[in-house]
């Protein structure tokens, strides 16, 4: 006859204890090990293998040891947990420790009945973690069976990591490289999005119709939008990229069941019709309202959640990080007088060829792309200027002059176009139009190119020098650099040159879009763990996606962007939360009298760094920059004169009116968002006392502290106080542990308790994977008495003299199992937590006087005062082992108390937007508990032990 096990009920198979899951059927038990993720579950067959009701053990008094064990066992308990038993469900299984702030979003969305949200925080407060968790909260509770994160395909890799290796959240990517592999296992009538639950895709790869159609048809119930501005128009009217994905998105938003999370810095372009558009995807109405009403912005708030860095840097009782200051400036260069002479010629010829009428419309623009091309190459190195005089154009067989147009734009200027994207933006483009060898207009650009050839080195090429000075000073004062081009070319010309330049023991490296995302990633990493000082020369395929506040606190713009939003995202790798430097710098190079670089910086870099300045917070560029900048470099081709002396007035009326109106009205917005749309719903308070919960249940820095620095000193590591931490020995701790932490660790191992963390460094905080393997061996050691005392630094048991208690007083560290029913998108959802509550009483076991939570808080922190005799100590704690048994109603009572407040808390989070759950939120307490440790107290008296 099978034995029937309950959820939640302990049961022993394969020479261990496990915990019995609600998927579990009378034939076929899913366990999981005690503390265990749900990574560590396995399947058991009962008919096949022996499954046998368990009780967990009592300590025995051969098991004794310090009573301060108390403290480190119940910290090592609570950090181990995976599955928490609080209203958060995922919290304990992140290998993130959130901060406070990040809370917000989280709250908000478990407060709407189908999760619609906009959260627009600024840059680099953390907008991917505060979205994965959300997606890790509502899959844990069965709120959402999948989901996929719509993102840019240069942010694809990044999404998934972030989600494996933060989350637990396992992703397949969808992009145009993977999607015949994950097309080749399917059945006929099975759809991708049906078959992979989680999954990451590339925007523009589901955005055409045939696509799109499918993946709104069969994709998860959780869609998370990165980006989500790029992704609405103006009531439809856009480039066809744009208006594709707001299509995408707006199919996806129609679905009212779906959840939605869009995530944008930029939320206002200063239009109004966009941002309109944008909240119209969480609710149709929201577009519609009067956001000057107080009331309906207070509906607003309800669905969206925007913070500035001022607004969260102290937040509650944590600071957190950010650096204080950005300090830019600008190093002007002239060119030498070789490299002027070939300026001239160039744009001469570059005048020449545009004014050229006499080769059709098509042919004419493919020339004035080209020579916009030249002269975006010349003014960033010989070397991509030769590149450019050498290569054919990519627009030369366009067949239309809008065909030339779009290729041309794509090429040679830095907007966001529907096919265009960072992993293609560092190709330098071409200026030959032609296929005959002996074309005059052939043999001007290959004799230009050679001359450019010529000009290679910090002698010819002025603006090479600078950056090699710049460096140089950057060095000396203690930064550590990172040099954006615009080119491929440019930037392996300046790694080339600087490499052997700077000072000994500098490590220069080159990244560019030629190497795979990974492979950047593993060439940083390498940068970043090497013996010499790092300088990082890349193009913008690093300006997205691939974090370097880590190692690098200083950006050189060798090329200025053609668009201030490129160099923000520039800036904003280094400038974020993670560095560990209170000022970073930012140094731009730009050429005095190429007639190309004083016209951008002027009218675009400045504007946008005067208003960044003045608001605290970066402005998105205004739709139809590329207009103005095409405007700009017309009055170059086109003026004779001087070209140093345009600037925007120069340009047409209606160009230069139109850039200034809908710059200074995005300025406006994000001059009003923080208190027009100030995020209302949730309270410090209210996120203070989740919190508060939530290290209750998990334990706080200062308990992950102490836990750390004693169990590696009991294990005999050699253990040295820092200013912020300490460092230790990892060569004495036991094989088992020693294999267990963090490959690529410094020796010896640093702690630190704030961050940012060097990389190969450890933080003092549960997630850590260091902390993480010490908390389970100092658990599983102290659960296993098999292994010699010297190898445990926590006991279940210990008596102690101290001067804290006037009474003997015996401590209980035990765990409680709880069977919860919560509501899910499929119906109420079963599922198993844990907890650990340390109880104390005062007096014999069959006549307890329990201590309060403030009192079991006291007791913790008690210091011993004498030593005690082995045969008397074991004998207290006999006498109170023996009265274990009699104390179980008690604990009953006390687990059927959590169980009532669990299931507030959980209704607490839940009934905030009036939703109607109390029937379907149960919490069941599992009996009896798990005593793991008895701990005794004696006074510290002549009279003895009372």
């Amino acid at each position: 006859m099978t034995t029937t096990f309950d959820a939640g009920s302990l049961v022993s198979a394969r020479g261990r204890e496990w915990v019995v899951l609600p998927e579990s059927e009378p034939d076929f038990l899913v366990l999981r090990p005690l503390g265990g993720s749900d990574t560590d579950r396995t399947a058991v067959l009962p008919e096949l293998e022996t499954v046998e009701p368990a009780s967990f053990p009592y300590p025995t008094p051969e098991e004794a040891g310090d009573a301060a064990s108390a403290g480190l066992l119940r910290t090592a308990l609570r950090a181990g947990f995976h599955s928490t038993a609080g209203p958060l469900r995922s919290l304990a299984s992140l290998a993130v420790e959130p901060r406070p702030y990040q809370l917000v979003p989280l709250l908000m969305a478990l407060r709407q009945e189908v999760t619609r949200l906009l959260i627009a925080d600024d840059v680099g407060i953390g907008k991917t973690v505060e979205a994965g968790m959300i997606a890790a909260e509502l899959l844990a509770q069965g709120e959402a069976r999948g989901v996929a994160v719509l993102c840019s395909p240069a942010l694809a890799e990044q999404w998934q990591r972030e989600l494996h290796e933060k989350m637990g959240i396992e992703a397949e990517l969808v992009l145009p490289s993977t999607v015949t592999r994950l097309e080749r296992g399917l059945l006929t009538t099975e759809s991708l999005f049906g078959k992979y639950p989680n999954v990451v895709v590339s925007t523009d790869f589901v955005k055409s119709q045939r696509r799109r159609d499918e993946f709104v048809r069969s994709c998860p119930d959780l869609v998370i939008v990165d980006e989500a501005h790029t992704c609405v128009t103006d009531d439809g009217q856009g480039n066809t990229g744009t208006t594709q994905r707001y299509e995408l998105v707006r199919g996806l938003a129609a679905d009212s069941s779906r959840h939605l999370v869009l995530a944008t810095a930029t939320p206002h372009s200063g239009k109004e019709e966009r941002f309109r558009n944008l909240i119209g995807l969480l609710d149709p109405e929201l577009a519609e309202l009067d956001l000057e009403s107080p009331e309906n912005r207070e509906r607003l708030a309800r669905y969206f959640v925007q913070r500035r860095r001022g607004d969260i840097r102290r937040f509650l009782d944590e600071e957190t990080p950010f650096p204080s200051d950005r300090q830019s400036r600008e190093e002007p260069y002239s060119l030498t007088g070789e490299y002027r002479a070939l300026f001239d010629r160039v744009l001469d010829y570059a005048r020449e060829v545009v004014h050229d009428s006499g080769s059709g419309n098509v042919r004419q623009r493919v020339r004035y792309w080209s020579a916009l091309a030249l002269l975006r190459a010349l003014a960033s190195s010989p070397r991509a200027a030769a590149a450019t005089l050498r290569t054919r154009a990519r627009n030369a067989d366009a067949n239309t002059p809008d065909e030339a147009d779009a290729l041309g734009r794509t090429a040679v200027l830095d907007v966001a176009h529907e096919d265009a994207g960072l992993e293609a933006a560092d190709i330098t483009p071409g200026a030959d139009d032609t296929d005959e060898s002996d074309d005059p207009h052939r043999r001007r650009l290959l004799d230009m190119a050679r001359t450019a050839e010529k000009l290679q080195g910090p002698e010819r090429d002025s603006k090479l020098a600078a950056v090699l000075s710049t460096v140089r000073s950057l060095l000396a004062e203690g930064y550590t650099p990172i040099v954006f081009c615009r080119f491929i070319d440019t930037a392996e010309y300046v790694a080339e040159y600087l490499a052997p330049l700077l000072p000994a023991k500098t490590d220069v490296r080159c990244v560019t879009g030629t190497l795979p995302p990974e492979e950047r990633e593993a060439r940083v990493e390498r940068l970043a763990h090497g013996e010499h000082r790092p300088v990082l020369i890349a193009t913008d395929c690093l300006s997205e996606g691939v974090n370097l506040q880590e190692v690098f606190d200083a950006v050189v713009h060798y090329d200025l962007a053609w668009n201030p939003t490129r160099h923000e995202q520039r800036e904003g790798r280094v400038d974020r939360f993670g560095q560990r430097r209170d000022v970073v710098r930012a140094v731009t190079l730009y050429g005095s009298d190429n007639g190309v670089d004083g016209v951008v910086l002027d009218v675009l870099i400045r504007k946008h760094e005067r208003i960044r300045k003045a608001l605290g917070v970066s402005v998105p560029v205004p739709d139809g920059t590329d207009q103005v900048v095409e405007a700009l470099l017309e009055g170059v081709l086109l003026r004779r004169g001087d070209p140093e002396q345009l600037t925007l007035e120069g340009i047409a009326e209606d160009s230069r009116a139109g850039l200034n109106q809908r710059w200074d009205s995005a300025v406006e917005q994000e001059r009003q968002s923080p208190t027009k749309y100030a995020q209302r719903t949730i309270r410090p308070e209210e996120v203070s006392r989740e919190l508060a919960e939530i290290r209750a249940g998990l334990g706080d820095r200062g308990e992950v502290r102490r836990l750390v620095w004693r169990s590696l000193r009991e294990l005999d590591s050699s253990v040295t106080d820092t200013a912020d931490g300490f460092t230790a020995t990892t060569g004495p701790l036991p094989v088992g542990l020693r294999e267990n932490l963090s490959r690529g660790r410094r020796e010896p191992l640093v702690f630190h308790e704030d961050v940012p963390i060097p990389p190969g460094d450890a933080h003092l905080d549960r997630t850590d994977p260091n902390v993480a393997a010490i908390a389970r061996y100092v658990l599983d050691s102290a659960l296993d008495p098999l292994l010699a005392a010297d190898k445990r630094p926590a006991s279940r048991c210990g008596v102690q003299r101290t001067r804290a208690v006037a009474k003997r007083t015996t401590m209980l560290l035990t765990r409680f199992r709880f069977h919860l029913t919560l509501p899910g998108r499929d119906g109420p959802r079963p599922l198993v937590a844990e907890d650990a509550q340390v109880l104390a009483f005062r007096g014999r076991p069959d006549e307890p006087e329990w201590l309060t939570e403030q009192e079991v808080s006291e007791l913790l922190a008690a210091e011993p005062s004498g030593n005690i005799p082995p045969d008397q100590a074991r004998e207290f704690l006999r006498r109170s082992l023996d009265g274990l048994p009699g104390l179980e109603p008690t604990l009953d009572e006390k687990a059927d108390e959590l169980a009532a407040r669990l299931r507030e808390s959980h209704l607490r989070v839940r009934e905030a937007a009036g939703r109607r759950v109390r029937r379907q939120v149960t919490v069941t307490a599992h009996k009896p508990a798990d005593v793991l440790g008895v701990y005794v107290y004696l006074p510290d008296t002549s009279g003895g032990a009372q």
